[in-house]
């Protein structure tokens, strides 16, 4: 059984807790949080232990340190995790400065820990099984991928400053989910982008609606928009489009009942509207997929490598929004 210390007491450390508890392998040894009394709740839930961090990294019984913290704090707690030999779980972005990733894959590398960065979309049964289809080549040579990925409101005001700004925060995932389909690295990027939704978020500096381009050296395409809002679910959907036709994902409703009546003509259900009903299936699919790694010594299938890679596309969009220019990068 592996022990399991958990590094944050938030929405998204409730939401590992749950499944490290689900899988039979893992077990919540601790909890550290900010706020003591939320992560005295969450360890009481588990029958886990409070800790500080220091403690929870340095404890002989841990085997994983799961940082689910900050994002200003996950480069810190990654390299001192590597440091006491703890494989690690590390939710997106490693950090939101290149140079600190830089210096927190190499620390990664030398210590030979197992490392996984938090891209859950990759474990979606639905993203997966698009995935698998174009690498058995369902659609023949693949020519244009289109990301469609919208929240249904924007995200609380005071998160703004710590996020990194949309393309860091929010993109960085569709920037991941584009090399997944792929199998091939991006090689220019162009965006563009504009603060519609959100009047706090143009004071702050940052915008609401993107819409990137990347391409492939061999010409593929992919188009990326994004909004902070919908207003109608949480907008989750691509199309894959090649030689030999198109295929899709689309949003998953609430239920499937469809309504048709002469009146109204045909109505469905609105998407899920939370990221965490949404992608529930796919949360709990990279924990197995992690902990399978740790446990039979494998490769885990997201590494260090994939999160630089994807900070450094974000980098690239913020560049190419600012220049208004196509810019070049090699990942």
């Amino acid at each position: 059984m592996l022990k399991v210390a958990l590094l944050g007491a938030g929405r998204i450390a409730k939401v590992h807790a749950k499944h490290i508890d689900d899988n039979p392998d893992s077990v919540l040894f601790s909890v550290s949080g900010h706020s003591s009394e939320s992560a005295k709740k969450l360890a009481e839930k588990y029958h886990a232990k409070v800790l500080s961090v220091e403690e929870a990294i340095n404890h002989p019984e841990v085997d994983i340190v799961l940082i689910a913290t900050p994002n200003d704090t996950h480069a810190d707690f990654a390299r001192q995790a590597a440091r006491a030999g703890k494989a690690i779980f590390c939710e997106k972005p490693i950090d939101l400065d290149i140079e600190r990733v830089k210096a927190c894959v190499k620390v990664i590398k030398d210590s030979g820990v197992p490392f996984m960065v938090g891209f859950n979309r990759r474990f979606d049964p639905n993203h997966a099984g698009l995935q698998q289809a174009l690498s058995e080549g369902a659609i023949g040579k693949l020519e244009h991928v289109q990301i469609n990925s919208r929240d249904p409101s924007p995200p609380p005001a005071e998160s703004f400053p710590d996020s990194g700004g949309i393309f860091r925060d929010m993109t960085i995932h569709d920037f991941d989910m584009a090399r997944f389909l792929l199998q091939e690295e991006p090689v220019s990027v162009f965006a563009m982008g504009a603060a519609l939704v959100n009047p706090e978020i143009a004071a702050g500096g940052d915008l609401d609606v993107i819409s990137i381009t990347l391409q492939t050296a061999s010409g593929k395409l992919v188009t990326i928009n994004n909004s902070r809002r919908s207003g109608y679910g949480y907008d989750q959907r691509v199309e894959a489009h090649g030689q030999l036709g198109s295929l899709q994902v689309n949003n998953v409703p609430s239920t499937t009942v469809i309504k048709m009546t002469e009146d109204h003509g045909i109505q469905s259900q609105k998407p899920l509207y939370s990221v965490l009903d949404r992608y529930y299936d796919a949360f709990n699919g990279q924990w197995k997929a992690f902990i399978a790694a740790v446990k039979d010594h494998k490769p885990v299938p997201v590494t260090a490598e994939d999160g630089l890679k994807a900070l450094l596309l974000a980098e690239a969009a913020i560049e190419s929004y600012k220049t208004k220019k196509v810019v070049s990068i090699t990942l």
